[in-house]
């Protein structure tokens, strides 16, 4: 599926197949003669247009006796294909458009309007369609034939009847959980509307199958998401076992390969069905590290190691990216939290390391860089928005712009880790490493959370990324002791602990 970015795209004249009355309709419609208004009537537009792909919309005006559900087909006269659609159902069969109202726009009052909008695929050329039928009457009849080309400046006058009654569309934005991409430094969805996300990390997909106790550490069924939902949570981080999902010999079959995979898969798609982002993120990853801070000595992915092995890294996200590619609702984070620059001795070849990958000082194994990971994603085709966090387990983020990977669909965001206890952990960093960092490109706070049982700190955080409108999600949804976890529950029907009553009331109190 192509997805415009806003960085390539470019605006272009509105393509307007809008008319006035002149033709004869059906007596039972209202139009009879010759200058009869039209039972009714649809402007085309193209709102912008990119090398493979545009964004369109349509606004129908009935004319004629209130609707209570409507459909609207037309036909594209070139290669064009609708890839998604909003404030609608969007289908296509060979050349021929269908859009059909959802609950909460079906009825339009005589006189009144209604839009819906669509992201389509075009190569060779992207002629307007001419002929639009509203419940099967053809509408825009007045003897007129609307443009075939583009008009060099986009129409200065509205359809020509005016709505009489707002649109119904809902209060704007995608239907929950949003289709992502970036424009500028900004998360926006498929309408254009600016997304942040308030959420939660769901820990145990990442150990449980290495150690072989199964794949999820607690419940995931659809009551346990509602539980997750009942703190206004928009977002659900996933961690990932590189291992599990490629089936090595030392994980348990049960929990391996295609049963990970499966496993995995039907816990994103039930959150995205209960309208949550999916955060899918690489965690523990294959290769022996025994250098400074290392967290085992274990070849394999058995703990967390300062960057990935590029001989597994590199088919996990290919296989990862396949799975979700169709969905951009689902948000990749290349790996968890990178720390080269506790095997190198200086902080400019830790980044070069984390980005570049290959050979790194004090680290063993061939290492996959942020920009091989990204290539291995975009090279399935996938659109998905892509994270990546910086050094110091995702707590430094000063070299991230100046060693800014390369992605050719300009959907990447730099991910950021904040706890009491790390180093960037004050208003002062934040304003002067953090705040330079989200003014060029989108930011997600993956992880938030303090080891003191309580939330003062956390509370301190999550204004201060309020006031910036950055998402955030507290690590983590899972009934730890909050001084080790630190944990937001104690139980899965949401009962917080004393830490999570922070993050819950500040989730409940946006509304």
């Amino acid at each position: 599926m192509r997805r415009p970015t806003r960085t390539a795209a470019f605006g272009i004249a509105a393509v307007t197949t809008a008319a006035t009355a002149a033709a004869l309709l059906p007596a039972a419609l209202g139009a009879t003669a010759s200058g009869a208004v039209p039972a009714c009537s649809v402007a085309y537009s193209v709102t912008s247009q990119w090398d493979a792909g545009f964004q369109g919309d349509v606004v129908i005006t009935n004319n004629a006796a209130a609707t209570t559900s409507w459909n609207l087909s037309f036909d594209f006269p070139g290669s064009q294909k609708v890839t998604q659609g909003w404030n609608g159902t969007w289908t296509q069969s060979g050349k021929t458009v269908s859009v059909a109202s959802m609950s909460y726009n079906g009825t339009i009052a005589t006189g009144g309007s209604v839009s819906a909008g669509f992201l389509a695929d075009w190569s060779g050329s992207n002629p307007a369609p001419t002929v639009f039928k509203l419940n099967g009457t053809t509408c825009n009849v007045n003897g007129t034939t609307p443009p075939t080309t583009p008009p060099t400046t986009p129409p200065t006058t509205p359809p020509t009847t005016p709505p009489t009654t707002p649109p119904t569309t809902p209060p704007g934005g995608d239907t929950a959980p949003p289709k992502l991409h970036v424009s500028g430094n900004q998360l926006v969805d498929s309408t254009g509307k600016n997304v942040v996300l308030h959420g939660v990390n769901r820990s145990g997909t990442e150990f449980m199958c290495a150690q072989g106790y199964g794949v999820f550490d607690g419940p995931v069924d659809d009551a346990a998401i509602d539980a997750i939902k009942s703190w206004h949570v928009t977002a659900v981080r996933v961690p990932l076992n590189e291992d599990c999902w490629q089936g090595l010999s030392y994980v348990p079959a049960a929990y391996g390969g295609a049963n990970y995979i499966s496993a995995i898969t039907g816990w994103v798609n039930r959150l995205v069905a209960h309208g949550i982002t999916p955060i899918v993120e690489l965690h523990w990853t294959h290769g022996t590290y025994t250098g400074n801070s290392a967290g085992c000595s274990d070849v394999n992915a058995t703990c967390q190691k300062p960057m990935p092995d590029a001989q597994y890294a590199i088919p996990f996200w290919t296989g990862v990216a396949n799975a979700f590619k169709n969905n951009t609702s689902v948000v990749f984070d290349l790996f968890n939290e990178p720390y080269p620059d506790r095997a190198t001795s200086t902080t400019e070849q830790a980044w070069t390391c984390w980005r570049d990958g290959g050979t790194c000082p004090g680290i063993g194994y061939q290492v996959a860089g942020m920009q091989s990971m990204i290539n291995a994603v975009r090279g399935t085709g996938a659109q998905n928005v892509i994270l990546a966090g910086g050094l110091a387990y995702s707590n430094d983020l000063t070299g991230w712009l100046a060693h800014k990977p390369t992605d050719p669909t300009g959907n990447l965001g730099a991910s950021l880790h904040v706890y009491n206890f790390n180093t960037c952990s004050s208003a002062a960093c934040w304003d002067s490493q953090v705040a330079p960092v989200a003014a060029q490109v989108p930011l997600v706070a993956g992880e938030i959370g303090e080891n003191t049982c309580s939330h003062g700190f956390i509370d301190q955080f999550m204004s201060w990324l309020d006031a910036h409108k950055l998402s955030y999600l507290g690590w983590t949804w899972n009934t730890w002791d909050c001084s080790s976890g630190p944990s937001l529950i104690s139980a899965y029907d949401g009962t917080p602990t004393a830490y999570g009553i922070g993050l819950r009331d500040h989730l409940t109190s946006l509304g």
